[in-house]
């Protein structure tokens, strides 16, 4: 285990094992697994306000898209200026298109954890007793690819940890686009002097009886090309729908211990964003009016 992790590892390694000799009485040999989620629940606690951070960073993302459009539109010719224009509106609103990440980063170091938890004999100096324990049989310390046998029981959890963490990761990116909407790049349109060139140019070729030249010279092409523009567009849209899948990969190839970090960390962040969008509709809501309160006068 490497030295600089040794001692957040080891504190991981009490907590979760002092968690599991806890929960034994009630769980059973579920128990390493229960204080494995116990454990994911409260790193996801400890970074609460990083993930609503996210939140209402994205939800201000999906505020902003049609004012970043309208900046797309009127300095979609001048990428320097639209950048900086562009930094400006955020700045103003005091988001990032990079805050969903946060959370994801500050995560990092505790799947890290989890990951050489269970790839350790030892811990601290000592044996690391959680090894010896298993889900439905299997050891927490195993993976996929290590099973013995085709279609086991070994093949089988795992595959049903992996469809029901495809099944969250769906859910998660389908709500995170009702966040934060999609925002296509304007259409480059062609420059007035470049549009008069070619119109005076036309005139002239038609007076003259002969055909106008399709387009001017590679020289005076100054903007990138449309079609590039809308498959650069359709390129990170497909990253950004690809992207929450790879839990899913990365929960191959980890022990099975950090596939339940894994399974319970979307489940939380799925719970989290429904809870927002729905507190978020709420307050957006309009409010039925108050009741009157004068009576009317009897003659």
């Amino acid at each position: 285990m490497p030295s600089f992790l040794g001692v957040p590892a080891a504190a991981a390694y009490h907590l979760v094992f002092a968690l599991t000799q806890l929960l034994t009485p009630i769980a059973g040999g579920l128990a390493a697994v229960a204080a494995i989620i116990a454990f994911t629940a409260a790193v996801r606690l400890l970074i609460s306000p990083l993930s609503l951070h996210a939140l209402r960073g994205q939800a201000a993302m999906g505020r902003l898209a049609p004012q970043v459009k309208a900046l797309q539109s009127r300095y979609g010719r001048q990428p320097e200026r639209f950048s900086q224009e562009l930094a400006a509106l955020y700045k103003r609103e005091g988001t990032s298109p990079l805050a969903g990440f946060l959370p994801l980063l500050a995560q990092w170091p505790f799947l890290s954890v989890m990951y050489l938890l269970f790839r350790s004999a030892t811990v601290d100096g000592a044996p690391n007793h959680l090894l010896s324990m298993s889900l439905f049989g299997i050891p927490l310390g195993a993976h996929w690819l290590s099973g013995a046998a085709l279609f086991s029981v070994h093949d089988a959890l795992f595959l049903a940890v992996f469809a029901v963490l495809a099944a969250l990761c769906w859910l998660s990116a389908r709500l995170a686009r009702r966040t934060t909407p999609a925002i296509a790049p304007p259409v480059p349109a062609v420059a007035p002097s470049v549009r008069a060139a070619q119109s005076r140019g036309g005139t002239r070729h038609a007076a003259n009886g002969s055909k106008a030249p399709s387009a001017g010279p590679p020289a005076a092409r100054t903007h990138p090309d449309p079609a590039n523009a809308i498959a650069n567009s359709k390129m990170a849209g497909l990253l950004t729908g690809a992207l929450p899948y790879l839990t899913v990969v990365i929960a191959a190839f980890a022990p099975l211990a950090a596939a339940i970090y894994l399974l319970t960390t979307v489940a939380w962040t799925l719970a989290e964003r429904r809870l927002f969008l729905r507190r978020a509709a709420r307050a957006a809501s309009p409010r039925p009016p108050a009741p009157a309160l004068n009576r009317p006068i009897r003659g």
